[in-house]
């Protein structure tokens, strides 16, 4: 494939991503991190690991690209169309996955439009893993359905054309993290507790009828770990939900919470590797008092 691509961002999107375009042979592929700067990084040594070309700055990644797909951290998004328009070659293609309220797509988009860019807002609407390129995604804005051809192309099997307005397929994705991050967050906070009263059994044999899951420990503890290992990310993105449930004009009581509860558990990020649940617990709460849990 002769589509130049830039991917904006080397974390665990960008990387799954390579990996997909790499598998369709798009041969110029150029990633850009802010972390790439740092010797040992894990961006940088994943993006040794998977035969993508590092740029060495963002004028670097973006010049001459057709395509560059932004996929940084909620709190760079603004910040990183920014710092791409000035290189940003005419009509080329910007993908925004960026997990933001839609205030700031369409801002973003803003920026990219100006530049002479043509903006596409895109919302993953599941983890990237396992489905990676392939996983659902909204498309949205007066570009998403002249791209969604290309998109099939490079893997993303799962797209669709939500709006051909800005915002709407980011609503979808925010609203639906208000339920799938503070589930996160309501098992983190009752299994800890519970655990400290010796009921965590009771506790989630009694979830057994609640949702499609025959092994709620197996389920707790893979949400609970989403929060430990990717939680200042996912905190990053409920500051962004919390932003859209006030521009629907409501208080985003569960939602800033929720952020507050991501933000403390990525601070535990090693008790990740417990395989046991309780095992994993008690790592998270190891020299804790019980008032401070």
């Amino acid at each position: 494939m002769s589509l130049q691509v830039c991917l904006l961002g080397f974390g665990e999107v960008g990387q799954s991503l390579a990996v997909d375009f790499g598998a369709r042979g798009v041969s110029k592929l150029t990633a850009w991190d802010v972390l790439f700067t740092v010797a040992d990084s894990a961006p940088r040594r994943a993006s040794a690991a998977q035969g993508v070309r590092l740029a060495a700055n963002v004028e670097d990644a973006t010049a001459g690209a057709d395509l560059v797909i932004s996929a940084v951290t909620a709190a760079q998004d603004v910040a990183a169309a920014r710092s791409v328009v000035p290189h940003l070659k005419r009509n080329a293609r910007f993908l925004d996955v960026n997990s933001v309220s839609p205030g700031v797509k369409v801002e973003v988009s803003q920026i990219v439009e100006a530049a002479g860019g043509r903006y596409i807002e895109a919302a993953i609407m599941s983890p990237i893993n396992p489905k990676r390129a392939a996983s659902p995604m909204l498309l949205g804005g007066p570009h998403a359905a002249e791209f969604l051809a290309v998109a099939r192309q490079l893997g993303f099997t799962g797209a669709s054309v939500f709006s051909d307005r800005i915002g709407g397929a980011s609503a979808a994705k925010m609203c639906r993290s208000v339920i799938i991050k503070g589930m996160e967050a309501l098992l983190g906070e009752s299994l800890l507790a519970a655990r400290r009263y010796g009921v965590e059994g009771a506790v989630l044999q009694s979830l057994g009828t609640l949702l499609n899951t025959d092994d709620w420990q197996a389920q707790a503890r893979y949400m609970i770990t989403r929060s430990l290992i990717h939680g200042r990310r996912r905190a990053e993105e409920m500051r962004e939900v919390a932003r859209t449930v006030v521009e629907a004009g409501f208080e985003p009581r569960m939602s800033s919470a929720c952020a507050v509860w991501q933000d403390w558990a990525s601070a535990h990020r090693a008790a990740a590797a417990h395989e046991d649940l309780n095992d994993l617990l008690d790592a998270m709460t190891d020299g804790r008092s019980r008032g401070s849990v």
